[in-house]
């Protein structure tokens, strides 16, 4: 399934602690609630917990089914090399081709934030300004790009200075927000139930948000090739992540209840963050938040970065886009190749952006569209890990419940939110949500015209071959190492 190229990614860059920060960043706790508050508020109402609350539940069986299938299959293109090697290679290449296409419209969807939020933290009026803030984004996410193509070392260097500043400023307003006057006595518990939802439908618009807040863990699958002990190290990582940012997505939105009004929610949009920090310390509390929204943001597309860039290179090596994605920078060890069109796509996809509307407008329709493609590649993802794992779910009460039933929750709860959220998402989300998955179709079908081994002989991913096989080399489940400077390979 993966062929051999004469470099590979570098191995070992990452430890645990450093791929935790990797998954917290990917999330992009800041971010998310600056650019799904006023959606998901205007979605659900003051349910806008519960729907956190609710997503995050099943997402911990996506979590757990990626950790599991990590275990057995270490490689740079995560779910689309898991789900063609357990359900089938069409299927695995549209999921991989998901992320992509989430991955390319978040470029605009998190640069435009990005440039906004730098100019309001000087001047809230050039904020306003769509070409001003698409020319400051653009400038963060080259940045970021060429951060990127230095290599993981200094990728998780920055990203370990830039998500700390960011988590030391939200923890300080959690503290803040605990000890706001009124907050005690304002909470009320049906904020967590299901009485505020209108209907099912309306339940399902608010979980597509809410699967958006939580995108961005995954990374730590796209970096297993360069991380450490990766077949425990990824998994465990992206679960202490979700963990972390579960826990102050909850206690931000609360505190948006609490303290903000309905009215004040939605004339804020995107600046939500800034109206809370200047209500719990008013003249210097809304520019914090908006500095931490801003890092969180630059954050959040150097992981995204990763994603796609890595997505493309494991396609690339596979054959099943074109071959020079999976090269690799004799330097730097980086897919230098994915890297630069990645970003003359994004580029261009800035300034078509201009043409679009304001910031709020462009990231309310994104918002939803990259809903559509993260259910459907995480909901693939639940599947191929109780097909993998098919000969060990009676093993105990253990396999059976996290090694089926959960992940099993969590696909069947992806899917649904899929289905039942295209009556409710504007023609705009639906046609950008469902056209990107099947421009997929074109390089799928082309490519297994051409006869790439990923689609003429696939090799089945199974759990138990995979641990019977580890012992012979040390550990790894299915792995051997190659020559010097070759990437890891599978052996069934």
């Amino acid at each position: 399934m993966r062929s051999i190229t004469p470099r590979g990614l570098q191995p070992n860059v990452l430890g645990t602690f450093d791929t935790i920060v990797m998954a917290i960043a990917g999330s992009a706790p800041a971010y998310s609630l600056a650019a799904t508050t006023a959606v998901l508020v205007g979605s659900v109402g003051l349910a806008a917990p519960a729907a956190l609350l609710y997503c995050a539940i099943p997402m911990l069986g996506i979590v757990l089914a990626f950790g599991r299938l990590g275990r057995i299959d270490v490689n740079a293109g995560a779910g689309y090399s898991w789900v063609g090697r357990t359900l089938h290679p069409f299927l695995g290449f549209l999921s991989g081709w998901a992320l992509v296409v989430a991955a390319t419209i978040f470029m605009v969807a998190g640069s435009l934030p990005a440039g906004q939020l730098t100019l309001a933290l000087f001047d809230p009026y050039l904020a306003a300004n769509t070409t001003l803030a698409t020319a400051v984004g653009a400038g963060w996410f080259l940045a970021m790009l060429l951060v990127v193509l230095g290599g993981a070392r200094l990728t998780v260097r920055a990203q370990l200075l830039i998500t700390g500043v960011e988590l030391a400023i939200l923890l300080l307003f959690v503290v803040g927000a605990l000890m706001h006057r009124g907050a005690a006595t304002a909470f009320d518990w049906s904020w967590l139930g299901f009485s505020h939802f209108d209907g099912v439908s309306g339940f399902a618009s608010g979980a597509l948000v809410a699967a958006f807040c939580y995108w961005g863990w995954d990374v730590t699958g796209n970096l297993s090739e360069e991380t450490r002990d990766s077949r425990r190290t990824a998994g465990l990582a992206a679960l202490v992540g979700i963990g972390i940012v579960f826990l102050l997505f909850e206690t931000f939105t609360i505190a948006v209840n609490v303290i903000l009004s309905s009215h004040e929610i939605q004339e804020g949009g995107t600046g939500v963050l800034a109206l809370l920090g200047r209500a719990i310390w008013p003249g210097w509390g809304g520019k914090l938040l908006i500095l931490a929204v801003m890092l969180s943001t630059v954050a959040t597309l150097e992981t995204t970065l990763i994603q796609v860039t890595r997505s493309l290179f494991a396609m690339g090596r596979d054959r099943t886009m074109p071959a020079a994605l999976g090269s690799v920078h004799r330097r730097w060890n980086t897919p230098w190749v994915a890297v630069t069109v990645v970003g003359a796509v994004a580029l261009g996809l800035f300034a078509a952006a201009t043409a679009l509307g304001s910031v709020g407008d462009i990231l309310g329709e994104a918002v939803h569209a990259m809903g559509l493609q993260i259910a459907f590649y995480y909901g693939l993802a639940g599947i191929a890990a109780i097909v993998a794992y098919r000969g060990m779910l009676f093993a105990s009460v253990r396999d059976f419940v996290l090694g089926g039933v959960w992940p099993l929750l969590g696909s069947a709860y992806m899917f649904w939110v899929f289905v039942t959220a295209l009556d409710e998402l504007s023609r705009t989300s639906v046609a950008v949500g469902l056209g990107g998955l099947g421009a997929g179709v074109v390089p799928m079908l082309w490519y297994w015209r051409k006869g790439s081994a990923y689609y003429r002989c696939p090799a089945r991913l199974d759990a138990v071959r995979a641990l019977a096989a580890a012992e012979p080399y040390g550990g790894v489940p299915g792995q051997r190492r190659g020559g010097a400077g070759e990437p890891l390979a599978t052996d069934f």
